[in-house]
């Protein structure tokens, strides 16, 4: 959805937002629907960035319009783009943020990670403080809370709350809300089975390492992973894997275990790092919206530097 540029002294936007009812042009739709604003003005409006058309500022006077489409003019100040090299938001609106994780990037800072600047000047940025100072940027009073994460060196889709309300209803309601999560690894070797499940306990030792054991117990909590063989050559397997369960690095352990750990995956077993990064990527994201109840699904192309290792 469209956004405000921060102001020194921030105040609101006025911004009216109107359905797409029939196909027709943004020029004329405008003129249409806002008979109380001059045509030069109109054109003022699109030409600093104060109309936007689900959520994308549009300057073209002449971009057609399709039925369900949204527009939303700022009479107040220019629409704002989030731009960030290693996060991308992909769906927002009041209640919720889904974003594509770049490999690398934290989702939020822990105890041996503090955000700000390093010794060397270097920004330390996390996926969740990101989203925050932008967020806060645009208006104070905004928040960001996080509902589930994706390991630092994993990329992909992640599900960010707005409102109180939406992480209530995503943290009490976790399982039953997420519809599906699919993942794409890729793997050295060649998995036994083209299709397999692999089930076990997982359990975390003083050194923070996940290892599967048979045993149920306080702190063994059962994870349950789903994959399928999209691609193989003599070295690698491109695998879809999806979760049942969502436990800490449990597609890397459950590798690991199938005898196949992930590329670039040393800390699990992998001998092979040919994209210099851990071979894992959050493609698909299916669930519940918390406020409206309307299913939502996200999903992502292969990022090409997989295809590439199984041709």
């Amino acid at each position: 959805m469209p956004q405000p540029v921060n102001a020194k002294a921030w105040r609101p936007d006025s911004i009216k937002t109107m359905k797409v009812e029939e196909p027709s042009r943004l020029i004329d739709f405008l003129i249409s629907r806002l008979p109380e604003v001059k045509r030069t003005r109109i054109k003022q409006f699109l030409a600093h960035s104060q109309v936007a058309v689900n959520g994308v500022p549009q300057k073209s006077a002449v971009f057609q319009l399709e039925p369900g489409m949204e527009v939303a003019v700022n009479f107040t100040r220019e629409f704002k783009v989030f731009r960030h090299r290693r996060l991308k938001i992909v769906y927002e609106d009041y209640d919720i943020i889904v974003v594509h994780k770049g490999y690398g990037l934290l989702s939020m800072g822990n105890e041996n990670f503090r955000v700000g600047k390093d010794e060397h000047g270097a920004i330390k940025e996390t996926a969740y403080s990101i989203l925050r100072d932008w967020q806060k940027s645009l208006d104070p009073r905004n928040k960001v809370f996080i509902v589930h994460r994706l390991d630092r060196d994993t990329s992909g889709l992640m599900l960010f709350a707005k409102s109180v309300e939406a992480k209530e209803a995503l943290q009490h309601n976790w399982n039953q809300m997420v519809l599906n999560r699919t993942y794409l690894a890729v793997v050295e070797g060649v998995p036994e089975q083209e299709v397999g499940v692999v089930r076990s306990y997982l359990k975390e030792n003083s050194s923070y390492e996940v290892f599967s054991t048979d045993k149920p117990g306080k702190d063994a909590k059962l994870a349950v992973t789903r994959y399928r063989t999209i691609g193989s050559n003599d070295r690698y397997s491109l695998l879809e894997v999806e979760l049942d369960t969502g436990r800490k690095n449990q597609i890397r352990v459950h590798m690991h275990d199938l005898g196949t750990p992930i590329a670039g995956d040393h800390r699990y077993g992998g001998s092979s790092s040919p994209l210099h990064r851990l071979a894992l990527h959050a493609k698909t994201l299916r669930f519940v919206h918390p406020i409206t109840r309307k299913e939502m699904n996200f999903s992502t192309p292969i990022p090409t530097g997989f295809s590439r290792m199984v041709r």
